[in-house]
């Protein structure tokens, strides 16, 4: 395949000797999946987050909305964008010398690949400090922390987000077609120019620096609410500070286990040279651990809210109590309430809870 030395055809270098042999269907199949998936789960979330901010005016939490307002689009786009690029892929039999002559396809894959996976990492780490600040430092966090500050600081987090998936472009590196020809990224086969660690060590060091900024600022947030928990003698204190601790923990969790192969993978890739034989189906699975976490952005950060955690008390106290619950029922409005509470907690006489304790206003 002579055509890798064209510099239209750069990212085909890699399919000269090896190539990674992936069952088609199954391969679809997970794309269509888990594209849908993103789109319906953050769909819902934008529309929750749409009828929260209209009815909801204070500071604090204005601010919280804005920042997963950008998480949620983030996600949402990245799984159109990329979804649509990977079903096109399998559908062309993953034919990249006929419909990707100029290279122009695997350059806009690459930099989407990165964009919309650091991003929301770095969203994630934002939102985490917003929230450590917002408990620590309440009255900082309500004279500071405003709508147009919040709006810089999602432009600068996009605008840097940019700058590392255009890096190769300018520097006139091209993204490479990975050996399983359904996607593509920095270069990872037979690694040995600084520049190629470079990028892939990069992109593992964000990577991991977003999230243990996000472990710590959450880490923080969490003593500082248990502490206010224990000491707190009101029922809705309490009922607030749990919904808070169960969503500090589901986003730490779902962060840390479904990047971290995929950063893992990256990190071992610059290190050293080449790659072993089987990287290709552990990169592909560590590549699907990281989509899902896009996948379930949502559900945690919005969707994981005091009504569907109330309902899910009731059936395991149910179930372990002997009293009976409709499972069923639950199950069928366990939407609609979260779609609902945010109305029930901005209301009028919830406000004033919320003014009374400065250190809930952070809040979801």
């Amino acid at each position: 395949m002579n055509s890798s030395k064209s510099p239209g055809l750069a990212g085909f270098g890699v399919l000269k000797n090896t190539t990674c042999h992936t069952e088609k269907k199954i391969s679809v199949f997970f794309s269509i999946i888990f594209m849908t998936a993103g789109i319906l789960s953050n769909s819902l979330a934008i529309v929750i987050l749409m009828k929260a901010y209209q009815r909801f005016r204070q500071k604090s939490k204005a601010s919280f909305l804005l920042l997963a307002s950008g998480l949620v689009v983030t996600d949402l786009f990245g799984h159109l964008i990329n979804g649509a690029i990977a079903v096109f892929v399998y559908a062309s039999d993953k034919d990249w010398i006929r419909f990707n002559q100029s290279n122009i396809l695997c350059s806009v894959f690459g930099i989407c690949m990165v964009f919309f996976g650091l991003c929301p990492l770095f969203l994630g780490s934002v939102m985490a400090v917003e929230r450590c600040i917002g408990v620590t430092k309440p009255i900082f966090h309500s004279t500071k922390m405003t709508s147009r500050h919040v709006k810089m600081m999602l432009t600068m987090v996009c605008l840097f987000a940019v700058l590392i998936a255009l890096l190769p472009i300018l520097r006139f590196r091209a993204y490479q077609i990975q050996a399983s020809r359904t996607w593509c990224f920095y270069k990872t086969e037979h690694v040995e120019d600084w520049e190629d660690r470079f990028y892939l060590l990069l992109f593992s060091c964000l990577g991991f620096l977003a999230l243990a900024i996000s472990f710590l600022c959450n880490a923080v947030t969490g003593i500082t609410l248990l502490r206010v928990k224990f000491k707190s003698q009101q029922r809705q204190g309490r009922s607030h500070h749990f919904e808070m601790i169960i969503q500090l923990l589901a986003i730490m969790c779902v962060s840390c286990i479904c990047w971290s192969p995929f950063l893992v993978a990256m990190a071992r890739i610059g290190l050293r040279e080449g790659r072993s034989e089987d990287a290709c189906e552990t990169l592909l699975f560590a590549l699907r651990m990281a989509t899902w976490n896009q996948i379930l952005d949502p559900w945690v950060y919005i969707l994981l809210r005091k009504a569907v955690l109330r309902n899910l008390y009731r059936i395991t106290s149910g179930c372990c109590g002997g009293h009976g619950v409709n499972l069923h029922m639950w199950e069928l409005s366990s939407i609609k309430n979260s779609l609902k509470v945010a109305a029930i907690s901005e209301s009028p006489g919830s406000s004033k809870q919320i003014n009374l304790r400065p250190l809930s206003s952070m809040g979801q």
